[in-house]
């Protein structure tokens, strides 16, 4: 892919979960996403020496980030059945490998993401089954820059 440039619309992101259970990563797209938003949390320590007059100086020395994606239950799509499944896992069977691909062509991987899953197949009886989970990095992720 040919890396882009200027504005782009937000559909072009997308996000891949890896689906395999040989350890041969299968990384599927997630059928059906409507929306996500990303937080950073991040770590700031903060100190005032003499030296700097009352001024702080500060360093940022942690970080993590949760996306939270929502969409619609898509049975038989590989990547929405993969993380629709993860609904009553706990401790490691939680986590999986999850990539966030931009527009431009970088790719951000969350090895050993938790999958914290918020809604599954609920609301009123004439609603499309909605599906919603939060991608939570679990260590540092690998950014591989667009080529």
């Amino acid at each position: 892919m040919a890396a882009k440039t200027g504005v782009y619309p937000v559909y072009e992101n997308q996000f891949q979960v890896d689906t395999s259970t040989t350890g041969a990563a299968t990384l599927k797209n997630i059928a059906d996403m409507e929306s996500f938003s990303v937080a950073f949390d991040n770590g700031v320590e903060e100190w005032k020496p003499f030296d700097q007059q009352g001024w702080t100086r500060r360093l940022m020395t942690a970080k993590s980030v949760t996306i939270s994606v929502s969409g619609k239950r898509n049975v038989s799509d590989a990547g929405n059945d993969y993380i629709a499944a993860l609904a009553f896992k706990n401790g490691r069977d939680s986590e999986s490998d999850f990539q966030w691909t931009f527009p431009d062509g970088t790719k951000v991987m969350f090895t050993d993401a938790v999958i914290n899953i918020t809604e599954l197949g609920s609301g009123d009886s004439t609603v499309v089954g909605p599906l919603a989970f939060e991608v939570m990095s679990n260590g540092k992720p690998t950014v591989t820059p667009a080529v």
